[in-house]
């Protein structure tokens, strides 16, 4: 069981978690998709890709395609930037992440998102309220991996034991268990978790900073 009063940062995954991302990714895959006369996502494939790297989803929409060249080539002409005014951050993470901050507590970002994290951070001015940022693109494997929590703990100097990280999917419920740290289920029961939120709020309160 997490000791509470061991935790030095709390680590965030962002799609799921910080924002509800659903409507943005439905649309750029789609846009993938019928560009290449492809149905659009189903809802098994969207709760596959919505964990996923981009590379990672590409690959499972497109099993058919030895050379993905053409694919990736059309993700840049399509860009992502244009789908992240869909994005909805979760009420009261910027509230959260100030009390973090005022309590001594590091803030910090694990996700499977890779260039366009920084552009979320910027457009809905989120980089003052994070002291480290891990994407896909810093490691080897991604969640469900745990290089990216292996990682910032390397950065930050810290043990499994001083880490909480608050995920929405079965990648981070396995990231955070190879990595040996305590995991927040957030709006997702089903997961395996040491505790399980539907709201910052309550991430406060488990921290005992509300």
């Amino acid at each position: 069981m997490v000791e509470i009063s061991r935790i030095k940062a709390v680590i965030f995954d962002c799609d799921g978690v910080m924002f509800d991302t659903a409507l943005a990714n439905r649309q750029y895959y789609n846009e993938v998709l019928r560009l290449f006369g492809k149905p659009v996502l189903n809802e098994e494939q969207f709760v596959n890709v919505h964990m996923m790297t981009v590379r990672g989803a590409i690959e499972y929409l497109f099993p058919e395609k030895d050379d993905l060249t053409d694919v990736f080539k059309s993700l840049q002409n399509i860009g992502y930037h244009k789908f992240i005014q869909y994005m909805v951050m979760e009420e009261g993470l910027k509230d959260l992440l100030i009390k973090l901050k005022t309590n001594g507590f590091i803030r910090g970002i694990g996700t499977n998102r890779t260039n366009t994290m920084e552009k979320v951070l910027i457009d809905f001015d989120l980089k003052p309220f994070f002291e480290i940022v891990v994407t896909a693109a810093d490691v080897r494997f991604p969640k469900p991996a745990p290089d990216q929590l292996n990682l910032i703990m390397d950065k930050l100097g810290l043990t499994p034991a001083q880490i909480l990280f608050v995920g929405d999917s079965d990648y981070d419920s396995r990231a955070a268990y190879h990595a040996s740290v305590g995991f927040v289920a957030f709006k997702n029961p089903e997961l395996k978790a040491d505790y399980k939120v539907d709201s910052m709020g309550e991430i406060a309160r488990i921290l005992q900073i509300n």
